[in-house]
């Protein structure tokens, strides 16, 4: 081959792989790929439509997982393209996920739903840790209704649903998320305390209790606040949607990145019918196991500049996760726990541009954590605001499988950083919660700058539950319940003030915005008082619109004295407080 030619060969690769990147997923993404799967683990189950046994699989799963609150057990499933006619009910710790390049390559008829059947009456409030994404149902059963009645760490994601969808099943529920996705017809929220919907468009909304917000959605049910308690922002500012797995026409095994978007369009990124984004080969990946991995062998393989897929399980980590490299991707499979066991945290992100990481369960271990998911060293200053990182579906726990400890769950100090959909636990029930076991004292410490978090749940911290001390900050939706079981007043009092506020926006901030604040109370040890559910500093740049402070009950004379900074009503003797 002449020199000419051969130039004029590399120019055109060059440019057709730069097209997949701005133009989005081609036919045969470049790169080998990998035609048979990676060894995921017995718990990652792939499904093709050709199989005969699906039905059993999933029911023999869902039979142990249904109940399984705390339990050790975690699932995925794969689902290759094509068609399917299954009823997949989801339990604790599962994740169904479509293989296809869309939603709708891959379409089940009857249901992906959740119910509440195994509580009392059907209450969903303890539906935690289940997620459905990139895949397309025609709903059958239920009356040719979608259920998915979730509270907590739940999320549904570039999902199509092809008729209705209910988010409760008939009990209390208190939820949850939606991105990316199409519901045909019509969302009922029902009893839902609370939802955050993002990028999402459906038929009609209906129902909704305490908070209900919509970012960047089609169709968003009427706001008028505080009487009716939507909040609706038109555009999403900044995202970039979670990456995903799939496989090409060869059967070859890829992750797509999802290009940044920045003030883009209402609705689903992918209904167009092209998905913009770099598809990266599985073999750039390094798929670890529980029973076979640490932090030593998972850290050896990112300094060989690997990507990481974590498979289902529960990690016992000696010493903290370290990620140093730009652009590193770090995904979980089935709800993977990373649990530290020496009082490290258990992930560290450096200071670096481009990191994406989503779908991890961190678990606070025995010895006191300083913070479970630490991004950036303390005094980062880099801007990243080019190339973002990104934290998708992240839940942290302390207490409720055991007895563990953590200062703080997550601790950001980078610029630039965007959260979408956390839930952040000190467990109120389950083994080792009391006030004396599972002490955490924070959720959530922002220490960056213009950092934004999309569904932010915090709940039952013994100090504040959320702290931020970076300028630029950006909250699109906020639920948070106060701790249940401080024992006395003077047990919990921050100096001569009467408890802690939940959302504490630090003294020398000086902007800083949030959109859909609600706070709750629910004291049942002893007669507590919280003075405030919000604190900020008195600057023009900061602003806080649509918040709700709410009373769940049980001792009397407690409450939260007053919304924010000392004004707003009480909700000692009433239920419900609201300012705009």
């Amino acid at each position: 081959m002449k020199l000419t030619a051969f130039i004029s060969l590399v120019a055109i690769l060059l440019v057709s792989s730069s097209m997949a990147a701005v133009f989005g997923a081609v036919t045969h993404p470049a790169g080998p790929g990998q035609a048979t799967a990676p060894d995921f683990g017995p718990n990652v189950l792939i499904f093709d439509p050709s199989m005969t046994n699906i039905q059993s699989q999933i029911d023999d799963v869902f039979s142990r997982q249904e109940r399984s609150q705390f339990g050790s057990t975690r699932y995925a499933y794969l689902f290759k393209p094509g068609k399917y006619n299954l009823d997949v009910q989801l339990g604790f710790y599962m994740q169904v996920l479509g293989l296809g390049q869309s939603p709708d390559s891959v379409v089940i008829t009857g249901a992906v739903r959740s119910k509440a059947r195994w509580m009392r009456n059907n209450n969903a409030t303890c539906n935690f840790w289940r997620s459905v994404e990139n895949l397309s149902v025609i709903p059958t059963l239920d009356q040719s209704v979608n259920i998915w009645a979730v509270s907590q760490g739940t999320a549904l994601r570039r999902m199509h649903v092809k008729g209705a969808l209910n988010l409760w099943d008939g009990g209390w529920a208190s939820g949850g998320f939606i991105a990316d996705c199409k519901i045909d017809g019509q969302v009922n929220s029902g009893s839902q305390q609370q939802w955050f919907s993002r990028n999402a468009e459906w038929g009609s909304w209906t129902g909704g209790t305490w908070n209900m917000v919509f970012v960047g959605t089609v169709n968003p049910p009427m706001a008028a606040w505080p009487t009716l308690l939507n909040t609706v922002i038109n555009q999403t500012p900044l995202i970039r949607e979670k990456p995903y797995l799939f496989v090409d026409e060869r059967g070859r095994y890829f992750v797509m990145v999802p290009r940044l978007e920045i003030n883009g369009r209402p609705g689903t990124t992918w209904s167009t019918g092209t998905t913009f984004g770099t598809p990266l080969p599985i073999d750039r990946f390094y798929v670890a196991r529980p029973e076979t991995d640490n932090a030593a062998s998972i850290n050896a393989a990112l300094n060989l500049g690997k990507n990481l897929l974590l498979t289902p399980g529960i990690y016992h980590l000696e010493s903290s996760i370290r990620v140093t490299r730009r652009g590193t991707i770090v995904l979980g499979l089935g709800y993977p726990t990373l649990q530290p066991v020496s009082g490290t945290p258990a992930l560290v992100i450096s200071d670096v541009a481009g990191v994406k990481v989503g779908g991890i369960l961190f678990e606070a271990g025995a010895i006191n954590s300083p913070t479970l998911l630490q991004v950036g060293e303390p005094g980062s200053s880099a801007s990243h605001a080019a190339d973002p990182l990104f934290l998708y579906d992240i839940c942290c726990r302390a207490g409720g499988a055991l007895t563990g400890e953590a200062t703080c769950f997550v601790t950001i100090n980078c610029n630039n950083v965007v959260g979408d959909n956390f839930w952040l636990w000190r467990a109120d029930h389950g083994q080792g919660a009391g006030w004396n076991s599972n002490q955490n004292k924070n959720g959530l410490i922002v220490n960056g700058n213009n950092v934004t978090l999309y569904g932010l749940f915090v709940e039952h911290c013994q100090e504040y539950q959320t702290v931020w001390n970076g300028n630029g900050g950006r909250v699109y939706f906020y639920q948070s319940e106060m701790p249940y079981d401080p024992p006395s007043q003077d047990a919990w009092r921050n100096g001569a003030v009467n408890g802690y506020a939940s959302y504490k926006v630090g003294n020398a901030v000086t902007t800083h915005e949030a959109w859909g604040i609600g706070v709750y109370c629910a004291f049942h040890a002893a007669p507590i008082v919280a003075e405030n559910a919000i604190e900020t500093p008195a600057a023009p740049g900061v602003k806080m619109h649509h918040l709700v402070t709410i009373r769940l009950g049980w001792r009397p004379g407690s409450g939260i004295n007053h919304v924010i900074n000392g004004t707003g009503a009480s909700v000692i003797s009433t239920r419900r407080a609201t300012m705009n």
